[in-house]
Formats: C-alpha cells, sequence, structure tokens
C-alpha cells in the first residue's frame, strides 16, 4: 500500500506552477520542434501535422499513465525524476536531432518523434500527480480537477504565444530548448527537496552540462537563427568578394560584393536574361521582388538599369539583418525592403504600378502556399503594367508536380505562359529529368521569346523555352491552385 500523502506538503500554488510550468513547457517544445526540423523537413503541412501529433498523443498517454502511476505509487517520488528526466531530454535534443540529420537522415523521423514524445508524455503526467496529491476530500474533486485543467490549459497557452511571439524572435533554438531543460532540472531538484527533504539532481544536472557540450560539437551551425531559417553565409574561396547565402540547407543567393553583374546560379541568369529581353538595354523599371534572400537580382537591376526602383518585400527580418551586416545591403529611396508577407504587400501596392515582379520566395523543401493561387497571380496581374511581366523561380523534382500545377495557376491567369529550363527538366515527360530550379514567365503581351534565348546561349545556361502546345502536354491535367484548395505540400517532391 501507497504511503499516506499530505496536500500541505505541496500547498495550491506550488500545485499551480507546477501544473501551469509544465503544460506551457510541453508547447514550447512542440513550436521550437517544428523550427528545428524545418531545414531537413521543411515548414510544411507535413511536418506540423507529425508534431502537433506526436505531441497531442504525448499529452494523451502522459495523462493516462501518470495518473495510473500516481494511484499506485506515493506521487511525492515521482515529480522529481519526471522534471528531471524531461528537462535533461530536452537540453540534449538539439544536439540528437541535427546530428542524426547530417548522419542518418532516414531515422530523423524516429528520433524527432522521441524527442517530442519523451519530454511531452512526462510534462504531461505532471498534472494528474498532482491532483492526486491536492485531492484529500471527494466533495472537493471536481473543484481541483476543473482548477488544475484550468491552469494548465492557461499555461499551455502562455507557452505558445511566448513561444512564437517572443522566444523564437529572440533566442536560437538550441537555447531556447537548452535553457528549457536547465529550468526544468531546476524545478526538479526544488520539488524534490519540497516534498522529501533531500536534493536528488546531480545527474540531470550532469544531463544538461552534456547537452549544452554536444552543441559545440553538434553540425548545423548557423550565422544566425531566425524567425524562418538557419543562415549561413559561406565565403567564396575561388571569389574573394564572393559570397553564398544559406538558408536551412539550400543555397539561396550568390552575391558578389565588388561586382552585381556577377550572377552564379543558372536561375537568376536566366531571370537576367528576360529582363534584358524584355525591355530596352538600360531603362529604368518600377521592379517589385516576392521574397528577398541575398538580393542578387535587385543588386543587379540597380547596375545595369540606373534609376531602378527595387521594392522587396521579405518575411524574414533576420534574414534583411544578415544582408546588412555580411552583404553589404544598402537601402535607399531606389532600394526599398519591406519585412513583411509577400501576400499582404501585394495587396498594399496601387494597380499597374510595376513593370517587373520577381517571385523568389519558394524554397526547396517548404512553399508559401499563399502565392502559388489564382487568386495571388491575380494580384500580381493587378499591379503590373499592360506590358508588365512576371517572372518566378520555381523549385520541385520528381514528376514536377507542384511546378506543373504552379503553371497551370498561370496559364489561368495570364494571356501568355512561357517555361525554362533545363532540357530534360521541361521535356513531354517531365519525370524524364532530375528536377530542381525552373523559371515561368508570365505577362499578357508575347514576349519576344528568340532574344530571350539568346541571352541564355549567350550566358552558357543551357536551358530551352517552352510555350503553347508543348507547354500544355508538359502541363498536362495538372490542377489550378487556388486560396479555397492548393495541396501544395502534397505536390512538392523535396
Amino acid at each position: 500500500m501507497s504511503a499516506p500523502v499530505r496536500s500541505a506538503a505541496l500547498g495550491d500554488r506550488a500545485a499551480a506552477a507546477l501544473v501551469f510550468g509544465s503544460s506551457a513547457a510541453v508547447l514550447v517544445v512542440e513550436l521550437t520542434m517544428l523550427r528545428l526540423l524545418a531545414p531537413y523537413l521543411g515548414l510544411t503541412l507535413e511536418t506540423s501535422t507529425l508534431v502537433i501529433g506526436i505531441a497531442l498523443g504525448a499529452i494523451a498517454l502522459g495523462a493516462w499513465s501518470g495518473g495510473r502511476a500516481a494511484d499506485r505509487n506515493d506521487p511525492r517520488r515521482l515529480l522529481g525524476p519526471l522534471l528531471g528526466v524531461s528537462g535533461v531530454v530536452v537540453a540534449v535534443t538539439p544536439a540528437i536531432v541535427r546530428t542524426v540529420a547530417e548522419s542518418a537522415p532516414e531515422l530523423l523521423t524516429f528520433v524527432a518523434a522521441l524527442t517530442i514524445l519523451v519530454p511531452g508524455a512526462m510534462l504531461s503526467a505532471v498534472t494528474p500527480i498532482v491532483t492526486k496529491l491536492l485531492l484529500t476530500n471527494l466533495d472537493q474533486t471536481g473543484t481541483v480537477v476543473g482548477r488544475l485543467s484550468g491552469i494548465g490549459t492557461v499555461g499551455a497557452i502562455v507557452g505558445t504565444i511566448l513561444t512564437g511571439f517572443v522566444l523564437v524572435s529572440r533566442v536560437p533554438v538550441s537555447g531556447i530548448l537548452l535553457g528549457l531543460g536547465a529550468v526544468l532540472v531546476a524545478g526538479s531538484a526544488l520539488v524534490t527537496w519540497r516534498l522529501r527533504g533531500r536534493w536528488r539532481s546531480s545527474g540531470a544536472v550532469l544531463g544538461v552540462l552534456a547537452g549544452g557540450l554536444a552543441l559545440a560539437v553538434a553540425p548545423g551551425g548557423c550565422d544566425a537563427e531566425t524567425t524562418y531559417h538557419c543562415v549561413l553565409v559561406v565565403d567564396d574561396p575561388a571569389n574573394e568578394s564572393g559570397r553564398t547565402l544559406v538558408l536551412d540547407t539550400l543555397r539561396h543567393s550568390y552575391v558578389d560584393l565588388d561586382d552585381p553583374t556577377l550572377l552564379l546560379f543558372a536561375y537568376i541568369r536566366t531571370i537576367a536574361s528576360v529582363t534584358d529581353a524584355a525591355y530596352p538595354a538600360g531603362e529604368a523599371l518600377r521592379a517589385y521582388h516576392l521574397g528577398g534572400g541575398g538580393l542578387t537580382l535587385p543588386r543587379y537591376l540597380a547596375d545595369v538599369r540606373p534609376g531602378t526602383h527595387n521594392l522587396v518585400s521579405e518575411i524574414d527580418p533576420g534574414v534583411v539583418e544578415v544582408d546588412r551586416e555580411r552583404l553589404e545591403l544598402r537601402t535607399g529611396p531606389l532600394l526599398e525592403v519591406r519585412v513583411e508577407d509577400g501576400r499582404l504587400g501585394l495587396r498594399r501596392l496601387p494597380d499597374d504600378s510595376r513593370d517587373l515582379v520577381v517571385g523568389d520566395a519558394f524554397g526547396g523543401v517548404s512553399v508559401p502556399w499563399h502565392l502559388t493561387t489564382r487568386e495571388a497571380m491575380r494580384e500580381v496581374r493587378r499591379v503590373l503594367t499592360t506590358d508588365g511581366v512576371y517572372v518566378a523561380n520555381l523549385i520541385d523534382h520528381g514528376s514536377l508536380a507542384f511546378a506543373r500545377a504552379e503553371v497551370a495557376t498561370l496559364g489561368d491567369v495570364f494571356d501568355h505562359v512561357v517555361l525554362a529550363g533545363e532540357p530534360a527538366d521541361v521535356a513531354a515527360d517531365p519525370r524524364a529529368g532530375g528536377g530542381g530550379n525552373l523559371v515561368v514567365l508570365a505577362s499578357d503581351r508575347e514576349l519576344d521569346l528568340a532574344a530571350v534565348q539568346r541571352a541564355l546561349d549567350e550566358r552558357g545556361t543551357g536551358w530551352t523555352l517552352v510555350e503553347d502546345e508543348p507547354l500544355d502536354a508538359w502541363v498536362g491535367d495538372s490542377p489550378v491552385l487556388t486560396d479555397d484548395y492548393a495541396p501544395v505540400d502534397q505536390l512538392l517532391t523535396p
């Protein structure tokens, strides 16, 4: 038979703090794991579903098993170990996940599930155990259970808001988890001392220290962990002024600090070729850019077309800060960078106000779906002049289902749509190619494709253009994406 419990040993305030804190911690872990996994699995609907589903399963498992354990054991013996072990697991999670992602990616989903499930279940077991400690009178069962349930829910809300609005934007992901682990271990020591009159957390403290040391040697280092990305700037050993901006695992931009006309990536050379062929040489443009990255193309347009006004919508303030500090970004009247969502930025622009719109917000493993839809493309068409051109970088692999759906969507909005890419990727059977970058052009005017192809050849892209019937065959029966139906994450092949 279990030893009798004394509710006074815990107290209502301490009980409320335990339930509030443990519930908040579960949500901190859940939201932070979304960010930790994004560089490897993408910030997609599937990733979010996976993390949320496992977290909910952990909460259910913890509540169930915690209640059974409280009935069979002295609850005072359980709280300290639960907090301590969960703190250690949380603290070592960044090092474990990043190491597995780099060395054994096929195990990443399984390992990530464990790093959510174990601490989530342990922390969720705290509420039924604390409830058991406070239940000394059956006449108060409803009051105690209801109060603690409400406190736990408020804790989860606070954990969600604190993580989403404060922590992720100010503290590196590894710092959040390591700090939370330390807080849980400290709570374990305090609870053990309060309930049992002794300290028993030396092993847990060593576990947190081990997690911190492991981070020093774990892969996945960043120059900056922003709200959306792990950002790394890599110097080009072959070019003293060359820099590559890496967002998560994707080489997003190459910038030559001394020569903005040096365009390394084929898709950037293609977009530049389109602008060169579509507008008279040297003519100043009014350009709008959906996505900033390293701002390679705005720099290019400013150099070859003096007087061009470049307006950039970049959702990640951390990327803009890295651009300023590491890539020598200088904004002014002719180069404006707004930290905002591109769809909202589009809505702010007047009708017929832009000669060129460039879409470069799509990553290799995640795509902001609301920038892919018919409604979004109608906004692009609205802000373009009659002769304006929309040029977008698409990334897809395999059957290119997402890229084909996006081209179908553009064909539903614009009079003329053209696709540029490697010959194998734009062949009648898109599965013949390896995938990667494609560039789609859309306009209500007919472009001089011969001039575009000459510009592509002069830049050595090796890319070709497809339009009309061959493009229709390439698109096939792909769906038109809308705000009501845009299964981008399901169509996209990383």
